[in-house]
């Protein structure tokens, strides 16, 4: 007998707004955002997939009030309106679902839960039913004929489902809600009662009439503060009723349709067509007209059924345990295989000598590169064909490997070939574990998480899966998935085989599908591809022998520092405690708001979100020039930062074996092309206090060497003046001029010898807060001055350097009309909200629209005289290596020997790096430690 196929109800309105949140911000060519549209639409062809021939209605929140709001009328009172990206996508979603034949319902007067609810009551009596949602509220809905499906975690959850994720079956879960409350929708909930206290609450006595019922028990319970509980409950009774009843779906909603009228209609594919060409979704695009030509070529030759691209399996292969995959449906079928013999590798090595290109990645124990060990290596050489090769899996039972020594030596001529190009996903991370094991990788020809960051530094994450989902329309293995989450994650060594090799043979093969779908992007523009050749593929090697250099520290004087610190924030405690007129918690942000604003009666300036004051650093900032308290709070913060960032942590990430911390650098991260670094990050250590530059002192040049510094000075401002032309500007940095002592010449209208102090800061303030975009009000309030005469400032120096006014103008315009800025050397920043209908938004777009052209243009400077540098270094006799890189500066450590050498030649490589119509100056200094050579 057939089994009755489920009846799908989706719940539209949780998907939108999690796939809005969820997915990068994409947009199309024209600004328009399509993040939610493609999240959505993907949950509902992965649906369809998933259940074919099953029925599917799609069911969305109406406008207006509901009849929850006249029982409550806070109820969802503190949720935001919905984010313009988002309203801007809600009529593209219902289109794409009309044209897909899917059934969209839209009831005035209740939500999408209760819509749900009543038809999987009425369903459930004859069929199955799945609810599609991301939703715990619809745990209460569950019974034996109504499941969960969450097709963003890929989870289902049942009746026992719910029961082990939240410790009570479905029929208490409304109990549940009800006494926690729920700050999302503004359902009050039993004051003071949290999710543990909720749960014990019910697993002891049952659901809230009950707990009511007997009341008087509460006291005795085990539970943390049950006397409080049982107080807390008597005074919230009228809240807990009302709370269940905000919480309870209605599942009895007068509907005009039924479950019989919820059946699909044939999609409109016109319509489909032309949807998904507006809103650029290619690879939809592509398929859906695959589908036609199969689909008409069907019907020509008599065919009974056209068969989906991508959805006919392929038979298994000859080996046990060689894999045949159908992926998604947008990809063709997959062969991939686990190596396990030496006859199966010598093919794949025949494969990989005769390949143009492959794609290479590595399996490893750790993202520690420098403790990481490989255990298995995957390859592609066509699109779809892909293998594992393991060597390192180490569980109980695991299927003979070949021997890791005999596999790397047999890898290793490959490798280390540069003539044999490999393309991989972020491959310095692969460059450097490889080393680990005596190989060093060469022939890096593409990267494609390289490839996408210069293609769009902004349009998305730059990760696997995201590239995955964006440029081929598909949802990847994910690592969680074999390998589990949180304190119960597994290392890769312990991942079955039949697990392992899918996922990652899959890398291999996203990783050559996105290089052949990416290059041809890139390719279109010189500019790009220059950036793309010259300055970030020849940067992976020079970072990668950076990061393994690493940079020594004193272990013994940070661990004095942090004492040091630590006798200073008890000492600023007190003085903070004497201030407030008694002691409080310095780290709680509400009991810091209640001594500033009602204590203290310090005027609020600044409000949360939620109405309350706000404690958040820039008030504070704001605050200290007139409190004493606000002052010492941040001096507090200030040091607290530093111990737990820095002097605490930097002697745990020593390695042990080099004495050495080694960082990791992020090329594909900053928006405008500048590195960042991770564990530890460099570029955050303070310079401008005398605590944060002890910390530098704790970066020590090893017996035998002394550390030299090597930064640009000014160089943003001098790309002003090469990029505006402004003749003012060139003129005094190509006499040597201090700039900012010539402009608060020009701008005070007194000599450069007469310009004081203060008016030289006022200067300084004025010539960086305006390639940063900052308004009078904001050098106002850097200057301590009114609006209007900081106003004044600015339309002064506008007066004296006109031609930096015309390039802001310029350059507001073309980002206007391309969408985009660029850099001197080709690199784009595209700015989708340059267009925005928001003022502030589009105005903070401006911003970055003048400003980046200036940081990407330094980014690229650095990076092509870290390249030089390095080139010199390793092509030269001197003594000497890059340890950092930390914005416009190197470090080097050097022996004494070779200093004068080396120095000389540093300093001419990152001169030479750029032709600005302004000499670029590089200041450099040598010592001991780091902070006496800066």
């Amino acid at each position: 007998m057939t089994a009755i196929k489920p009846l799908i109800l989706v719940d539209g309105s949780s998907y939108l707004y999690r796939a809005f949140h969820a997915l990068p911000p994409l947009n199309t060519s024209k600004g328009q955002p399509t993040g939610a549209i493609k999240g959505v639409i993907n949950m509902l062809r992965r649906l369809y997939k998933d259940y074919p021939d099953s029925p599917i209605a799609v069911v969305f929140d109406a406008k207006g009030k509901t009849f929850r709001d006249d029982m409550y009328d806070q109820y969802k009172a503190q949720r935001p309106p919905m984010p313009d990206d988002l309203r801007s996508q809600v009529e593209p979603i219902n289109a794409i679902i009309d044209a897909m034949g899917l059934p969209r319902l839209v009831i005035d007067g209740v939500e999408a839960d209760d819509v749900i609810g009543t038809l999987a009551a009425q369903a459930g009596k004859e069929r199955p039913v799945l609810v599609s949602t991301g939703d715990k509220d619809m745990a209460q809905l569950v019974n034996e004929h109504v499941t969960l499906v969450n097709t963003m975690t890929d989870t289902v959850m049942d009746v026992a489902g719910v029961t082990e994720k939240f410790g009570i079956p479905p029929e208490l879960i409304i109990d549940f809600l009800a006494l926690m409350g729920d700050k999302v929708d503004n359902i009050p909930g039993v004051a003071g009662v949290g999710e543990k206290t909720a749960l014990a609450l019910i697993q002891a006595l049952g659901g809230v009439s009950s707990i009511y019922e007997n009341i008087d028990k509460v006291a005795d319970l085990p539970i943390r503060g049950a006397k409080g509980v049982a107080k807390k409950l008597a005074d919230s009774h009228d809240n807990a009723l009302l709370s269940y009843t905000l919480a309870t779906i209605k599942c009895d909603v007068p509907l005009d349709v039924g479950v019989a009228d919820l059946l699909p209609k044939a999609p409109d594919t016109e319509r489909l067509l032309s949807l998904f060409k507006e809103y650029e979704f290619k690879t939809w695009v592509d398929e859906l007209s695959r589908e036609e030509r199969s689909a008409n070529i069907s019907a020509e030759s008599g065919a009974a059924e056209a068969v989906p691209s991508g959805l006919a399996s392929t038979g298994a292969m000859a080996d046990e345990l060689a894999l045949t995959s159908t992926v998604a449906p947008q990809l063709d079928a997959c062969q991939y295989q686990i190596i396990l013999s030496q006859a199966d590798f010598d093919v794949w090595l025949a494969k990989l000598r005769a390949a143009k290109i492959f794609a290479f990645d590595t399996e490893t124990t750790s993202l520690n590169y420098m403790q990481a060990r490989v255990v298995g290596v995957s390859f592609a050489v066509d699109a779809g064909e892909a293998a594992y090769l393991p060597f390192g899996h180490d569980y109980l039972d695991v299927p003979d490997q070949l021997a890791e020594a005999s596999v790397l030596a047999q890898l290793k001529p490959l490798l280390e070939d540069p003539d044999h190009y490999k393309v991989g996903q972020n491959l310095k991370y692969d460059a450097n574990v490889l080393l680990n094991h005596g190989i060093t990788l060469r022939g890096i020809h593409d990267d494609t998480m390289l490839a996408s960051y210069v293609l769009d530094s902004t349009g998305s994450r730059h990760d696997m899966d995201t590239l995955a989902l964006k440029y081929l329309d598909h949802s990847t293995i994910h690592f969680e998935d074999i390998a589990g989450k949180g304190a119960k994650q597994i290392t890769f060594n312990q991942i079955a085989l039949e697990q392992a090799g899918p996922y990652a043979a899959e890398d291999a093969d996203i990783t050559l599908r996105l290089y052949q779908t990416l290059l041809p992007k890139i390719q279109q523009h010189e500019g790009l591809l220059a950036v793309y050749r010259n300055i970030e593929l020849p940067l992976v090697p020079v970072l990668s022998r950076i990061e393994r250099n690493g940079a020594y520290v004193d272990r013994e004087l940070l661990s004095k520092q942090s004492h040091e610190l630590g006798m200073k924030m008890q000492a600023l405690e007190k003085e903070a405690y004497a201030l407030a007129g008694g002691e409080f918690n310095l780290a709680s942000p509400k009991q810091l708001g209640e001594i500033l604003f009602e204590r203290l009666q310090i005027p609020v300036t600044k409000k949360t979100p939620k109405g309350a004051p706000s404690t958040a650093e820039e008030v504070l900032v704001e605050l200290a020039h007139d409190y004493p308290l606000p002052k010492v709070i941040l001096e507090h913060r200030g040091m607290a930062k530093l111990k737990s960032t820095y002097t605490d942590k930097l002697p745990l990430q020593i390695d042990p074996k080099t004495g050495r911390i080694h960082t990791s650098y992020h090329q594909a991260v900053a928006a405008t092309g500048r590195l960042s670094s991770s564990d530890p990050n460099l570029q955050n250590i303070p310079i401008r206090s005398a605590e944060g530059r002890r910390i530098r002192q704790a970066f020590i040049a090893p017996p035998g060497y002394v550390i030299l510094a090597a930064d640009y000075s000014q160089i943003e401002l001098r790309i002003m003046a090469h990029l505006s032309g402004d003749r003012g500007l060139v003129e005094a940095f190509s006499r040597g001029e201090d700039i900012h002592r010539a402009t608060a010449a020009e701008v005070f209208g007194v000599s450069t010898d007469e310009v004081s102090d203060e008016q030289r800061r006022n200067a300084k303030a004025i010539n960086f807060g305006l390639i940063y975009g900052m308004s009078a009000f904001g050098l106002a309030r850097q200057l301590h001055l009114g609006r209007k005469e900081a106003q004044q400032y600015i339309d002064l120096y506008f007066e004296r350097y006109p031609g930096v006014l015309r390039y802001m103008d310029e350059t507001r315009v073309s980002a206007s009309e391309k969408g985009y800025v660029e850099t001197l050397f080709g690199r784009r920043l595209h700015l989708p909200e340059i267009n925005a209908r928001n003022g502030m938004r589009r105005q903070a777009a401006e911003r970055t629209a003048i400003n980046a052209p200036m940081q990407g243009t330094a980014a690229d400077i650095i990076k092509r005289a870290m390249i030089a540098v390095d080139d010199y270094l390793s092509s030269s006799n001197v003594d000497a290596k890059m340890i950092m890189q930390v914005h416009d500066e190197l470090v080097l450590e050097v022996a004494p020997a070779d200093l004068e050498t080396v120095q000389t030649e540093v300093v001419r490589l990152m001169m030479a790096a750029a032709d600005l119509a302004v000499p670029l100056e590089v200041g450099v200094g040598v010592g001991a430690n780091w902070d006496e050579a800066h």
